[in-house]
């Protein structure tokens, strides 16, 4: 079954309260809410978790750019396929949206694969994770309007906590911590703007043409910048399809999809459960184990999403438009 098929999303209400629901346009009547909003951009953070564990598995060989063109072609050729009905809809103004988004989108992963290569693995998971503290900050600028006391202090406990869990020594900024920091500023406004865009616009189709321009650009870099490259065994090609298809195909489709009716604040500190999920793949794959201040960083991480979770501000129920 399609995880962004109707059935998915026709849960059990003990699970998923019907309270505040919204109704999406035409045949896709579907009842959300923002905790199931909240919910679907938690599963989200657990797929990306497992990219991590992917890319150690099976890219070592393949350069960034091709990486990130074979990551997001893939996705967008399966997802195309899989609602080859939907993709009909698009209009001009959805492919020119979905275009920006892909280039942030794009733009993320070039700094971030790129500042890997000269920065540790805990200084660039603690600075991409600052996304955390730039979307509020990003959003209460733009608005104007500063974030309730719950968003505070829940971002305050996750950054405190991903700190723990990720800063294994001393942070000096090195040219690979200024391009990891860069990618996470990237990231926060591709937040926003998609916060902004699908009230305008169809999520799902946001999600699949930003995943399509993604690899455009992935694709663009390649030939100018490397040579092009394919992965060489069946473990590569399991890590790609896995990166493709469950990092990518699900994640940055189901994002627009549910960040619609949820608020840029509470998309922020869920997606800060990325680096717990990752932890505990390492753990449960590879037997890799974290410190007591691992653990304690965990703990802070997920009190702070709770807490932030738990804040009274909701968006308001709207009616979704095409």
């Amino acid at each position: 079954m399609s995880l962004f098929s109707d059935k998915f999303f026709k849960s059990n209400e003990t699970i998923f309260p019907l309270s505040d629901t919204v109704a999406l346009p035409s045949h896709q009547n579907i009842g959300w809410t923002q905790h199931r909003a909240d919910a679907l951009i938690g599963l989200v953070a657990m797929a990306w978790g497992s990219s991590y564990l992917l890319m150690k598995v099976g890219l070592g060989a393949i350069p960034p750019f091709s990486l990130i063109a074979l990551r997001f072609l893939i996705a967008f050729f399966a997802v195309s396929l899989l609602f080859r009905e939907k993709i009909k809809q698009t209009t001009p103004r959805t492919l020119l949206r979905g275009s920006i988004l892909g280039l942030f989108l794009f733009g993320l992963f070039a700094f971030l694969i790129h500042g890997m290569q000269t920065t540790s693995t805990s200084n660039a998971g603690f600075l991409t994770s600052t996304t955390v503290v730039l979307v509020p900050v990003f959003h209460a600028l733009i608005t104007r309007r500063l974030p309730n006391r719950p968003i505070v202090i829940g971002t305050l406990l996750t950054m405190t906590g991903i700190g723990f869990m990720t800063l294994q020594q001393s942070m000096t900024l090195h040219s690979g911590d200024v391009l990891c920091l860069t990618g996470a500023v990237v990231y926060a406004f591709h937040i926003l703007l998609t916060a902004d865009f699908t009230k305008k616009e169809d999520g799902l189709l946001l999600g699949i043409w930003q995943l399509g321009f993604a690899g455009l650009y992935g694709l663009i870099c390649t030939m100018l910048f490397e040579t092009p490259t394919l992965p060489a065994a069946p473990s590569q090609w399991m890590a790609v399809l896995g990166l493709a298809l469950i990092c990518s195909a699900f994640g940055f489709v189901a994002q627009p999809m549910a960040q619609k009716y949820t608020t840029p604040e509470h998309t922020g500190l869920l997606f800060s459960l990325e680096p717990l999920f990752s932890a505990l793949f390492a753990f449960l794959f590879l037997q890799e184990t974290l410190t007591a201040k691992g653990y304690f960083g965990a703990a802070l991480m997920m009190a702070g999403v709770l807490v932030a979770s738990a804040s009274p501000e909701k968006k308001a129920a709207q009616t979704a438009q095409n």
